[in-house]
């Protein structure tokens, strides 16, 4: 609007400085305003701390506005002034300003020569520069009670974020223990109860006690080297760019769980042509929750399904990586293929529902069903590689 009016001013303007000043005041007021919307965030805190720059500014207005007259377009902008000093003063700022370019407008008509106005059109734009002042303050209200409530509602926002990771954090760690440390620690709890009771007997037996002081120190070491192993597994799944090569650590898996339980179990490939193809290596963390849910599914059929043979097949097939226990003990009677986590928990599966919690933390897909002819359990882990690239950002 300053630049459609300035040809009016200049036209208007008394020769020589007049059309100097006039020229000066277009360049300026022009300047400035396009800098103030271009920048806005550069200039608004100056224009706050310092509101004698939007006087200077309606001054510079002013001038325009009595070279161009009342009549251009100019006068209706001049409404804007009161309009921004609201939205930044709030209601005295609006008052002052509102009051300033009245004057200045009321001041333009009598500089007029022959003016065909009626009073109440010349109190118009005056009129129109009060209401727009107590707009902008009304605007600036609604704005800081705007912000009040964006920022409450952002920080219920973090605080309900926090506790959602310290909910999931305290679950992830409940899985980890009650998976490691927890059942070697009930062991060596029934071990020394064990001990304590052929101590106490009438007739003590020296090798009984022998061994089973032994089993309970071998205990005790494993839970010692699981609380290791599982602080250095946390650990590893925080290194940046970090892979596992999961088939490899599954095999040392199974291979260290048949040296440690005498357990008959077995690790077979399954991989398309027949097992010799190389698999791209996974993040910690899905290594870490496929180890996991293997491990607990052996020991499953190991101490509560009196398995006598136990198969762990893995591979990749159509872009899914495909981790399975088979087993052929006394399987879970009345065990859903999809996991409801709410009827696992009701009915003390505790461990299956870890085994779903950790599929679903990676983006897996955790299913159970039956072993072969219909006896014993099999375990389903399948992981599609394409989300290979999202879990290691989650990593990163």
């Amino acid at each position: 609007m300053i630049a459609v009016a300035a040809p009016s001013a200049l036209l208007n303007a008394g020769p020589g400085w007049g059309v100097r000043l006039v020229g000066i005041a277009v360049v300026v007021t022009f300047m400035v305003s396009y800098a103030l919307f271009r920048d806005w965030e550069r200039f608004g805190p100056l224009l706050l701390r310092h509101p004698t720059l939007l006087a200077a500014d309606t001054l510079f207005g002013a001038l325009l506005l009595v070279s161009a007259g009342p009549d251009t377009t100019l006068a209706y902008v001049s409404v804007c002034t009161p309009l921004l000093a609201g939205l930044i003063y709030g209601w005295r700022g609006a008052a002052v300003f509102a009051s300033l370019q009245g004057v200045i407008l009321l001041l333009v008509h009598a500089t007029l020569d022959n003016p065909h106005t009626e009073p109440a059109e010349t109190l118009i734009l005056p009129g129109l520069c009060v209401i727009a002042g107590a707009v902008g303050s009304s605007l600036r209200k609604l704005m800081l009670h705007l912000g009040e409530a964006t920022r409450a509602l952002a920080a219920v926002r973090a605080r309900l974020a926090v506790t959602e990771a310290v909910d999931a954090e305290r679950a992830r760690l409940a899985r980890e223990m009650h998976d490691s440390v927890a059942k070697t620690l009930h062991g060596v709890a029934l071990a020394a109860d064990g001990l304590a009771c052929s101590a106490g007997a009438a007739r003590m037996d020296p090798a009984l006690v022998k061994r089973q002081a032994e089993l309970v120190a071998r205990s005790a070491r494993r839970a010692a080297a699981e609380s290791r192993e599982l602080l250095t597994d946390l650990r590893r799944e925080g290194e940046p760019g970090r892979e596992v090569d999961v088939l490899a650590e599954l095999a040392d898996a199974v291979r260290a769980f048949r040296a440690r339980c005498g357990a008959p179990v077995t690790y077979s490939r399954t991989d398309e042509g027949g097992g010799g193809g190389g698999l791209p290596s996974v993040p910690p963390s899905v290594a870490r929750q496929l180890l996991s849910i293997t491990e607990e599914a052996m020991e499953n059929a190991h101490r509560h399904a009196q398995a006598a043979r136990v198969d762990v097949r893995a591979g990749v097939r159509c872009g899914v990586l495909t981790v399975g226990v088979r087993d052929d003990g006394t399987g879970l009677p009345g065990l859903p293929a999809a996991p409801d986590l709410d009827r696992l928990r009701r009915s003390g599966h505790f461990g299956l529902v870890g085994m779903a919690e950790r599929a679903a933390s990676v983006g897996a897909r955790v299913s159970f069903g039956r072993g072969e002819r219909g006896r014993g359990t099999d375990v389903r882990v399948e992981w599609p590689l394409a989300s290979r690239r999202t879990e290691a950002g989650h990593d990163r």
